[in-house]
């Protein structure tokens, strides 16, 4: 609520291909995982995946549903 991410999409958006492979993982979702990461001291991309498949209140800070697939650690 208090910090606005939108200035994510807008600056990767054009890194981004629209109409060639697949859809991308949204830039935002990648960068608020670095942020919780960072916040709560999880230096393990594994880790992290692994947390957030099982934290709701991270997986409602990313905007997943609980049925949603988090992003691969490898990503």
């Amino acid at each position: 609520k208090y910090i606005d991410f939108s200035f994510i999409d807008e600056k990767v958006r054009p890194l981004y291909c629209t109409d060639n492979g697949r859809p991308a993982i949204d830039p935002v979702v990648l960068f608020k995982m670095i942020f919780l990461g960072y916040f709560y001291g999880i230096r393990s991309e594994r880790q992290l995946e692994r947390e957030i498949q099982t934290n709701l209140a991270y997986r409602w800070f990313l905007g997943l549903g609980l049925t949603d697939n988090v992003p691969d650690h490898s990503t």
